[in-house]
């Protein structure tokens, strides 16, 4: 996959490029990053991107020119949507991820101060996505995120595979709770069921939890689950167990 990203703040990305699975995944190939700096596309010896914002208010808007510039320049040498980071996008799923993985290329666009100017993002601009609802003083962070999230979905990036299908939000719900040695910490036990060894016995219990904290967490995404015959009932013994 190749990701191009176009920001003001290119080494921002080290954190990406130096860290994490982000760095196993370019180290394997399995992943191209490249960086735009929209300084480069400006034709005055200031470098500006931003300017005064048409009717007054506070703040400055990012100009149209030097970002057209560096975005055409990412689609020429690599293709793919385009995506901008902004609040005002729909909110970035699991799902909405899990889509986007499938692109052989995107390129991300970061922007910063008081937003961009309109006109680029109706002329360049193939989807705004938001990691959330509150305001960032730049796109570079929620880039950053989605790269990760993007990551793990490409194949052999992950020490297992089947980690990605199993995770928090991918079957619809969250994930159960994790344990690992030592068996007794701090005079409490690893709950029974995960040292049986029994797989089906295992499987439930870990299904039962991620239910149950579901419901407890998140019960808007039950809301949107239909529950089978199994689910139903092992959520409802999570309830009786907590109420108790």
């Amino acid at each position: 996959m190749r990701i191009d990203v176009v920001s003001i703040f290119p080494q921002m990305f080290d954190a990406v490029r130096d860290f994490g699975m982000t760095r196993v995944a370019l180290e394997n190939e399995k992943l191209r990053l490249e960086l735009w700096d929209p300084r480069d596309f400006c034709h005055d010896r200031y470098r500006r991107v931003d300017g005064r914002p048409y009717g007054g208010g506070p703040g400055m808007v990012m100009m149209a020119p030097p970002l057209a510039g560096a975005i055409r320049s990412a689609r020429s040498a690599g293709g793919g949507k385009v995506i901008y980071l902004s609040p005002q996008g729909p909110r970035l799923t699991q799902e909405r991820v899990r889509i986007l993985a499938t692109e052989p290329a995107l390129v991300l666009l970061a922007g910063r101060y008081e937003g961009v100017d309109q006109r680029l993002l109706e002329r360049e601009v193939d989807e705004e996505l938001s990691i959330g609802d509150y305001v960032l003083p730049g796109g570079e962070l929620p880039a950053m995120v989605l790269i990760e999230a993007l990551v793990r979905y490409l194949p052999g990036v992950l020490g297992n595979d089947d980690s990605v299908k199993t995770e928090s939000f991918s079957a619809g719900l969250l994930d159960w709770s994790q344990y690992t040695r030592p068996e007794v910490f701090e005079g409490v036990e690893v709950p029974a069921p995960l040292l049986t060894g029994n797989h089906e016995e295992i499987r439930r219990w870990r299904l039962k939890q991620a239910l149950g904290q579901t419901w407890l967490r998140r019960p808007d995404l039950l809301a949107q689950r239909e529950l089978n015959d199994e689910e139903r009932s092992l959520l409802e013994s999570f309830r009786q167990q907590y109420e108790k």
